[in-house]
């Protein structure tokens, strides 16, 4: 079973709770229309996801609560392996102060169109109103994510 069929029937299972739990809440008068916003608002997603292999929260232009760090990359390539570890670290220590995404292009094709990446790893530093700040090309230590976060503003001194 390939991914795009896992995520296919991902996404149909999501479709049918989401239509079970809202008959039900409907039927026992206890359809709130947040509840229901949010549920279809969820399966969107899910589409979006299974349709284009990318969550439309990290795309460019998509506020979120905090700034976010998209690095782009593949499982096999050499630096994106070194790389990996950095970024774990990055998601771990500074959770409260932005987020840290890794989408491999490679298994992903759709993702590396959607941002534009000429090459890998490709780091995408967004505001938390999704505007991109700044983009590097190939590996990037820890040191120069975190100095380049500080240069954008974010205040990373205290974390870690």
């Amino acid at each position: 079973m390939n991914s795009k069929t896992l995520i296919g029937i991902v996404v149909v299972l999501i479709a049918v709770l989401g239509t079970i739990v809202l008959i039900h809440q409907h039927q026992s008068g206890q359809l709130d229309e947040t509840a229901a916003v949010d549920l279809q608002s969820l399966g969107e997603r899910a589409a979006h996801v299974a349709d284009n292999g990318v969550d439309p929260s990290l795309l460019p232009g998509n506020p979120s609560d905090l700034p976010r760090l998209v690095d782009l990359g593949a499982d096999n390539c050499i630096p994106c392996k070194l790389m990996a570890p950095i970024l774990q670290e990055l998601k771990v220590e500074y959770a409260e102060v932005f987020t840290t995404h890794f989408i491999d292009v490679w298994k992903n094709p759709a993702a590396g169109r959607q941002f534009s990446v000429r090459m890998i790893p490709t780091q995408i530093f967004f505001n938390a109103e999704g505007k991109e700040l700044f983009r590097h090309e190939g590996f990037m230590s820890k040191q120069d994510i975190l100095m380049r976060w500080r240069q954008l503003g974010v205040s990373v001194a205290t974390a870690g």
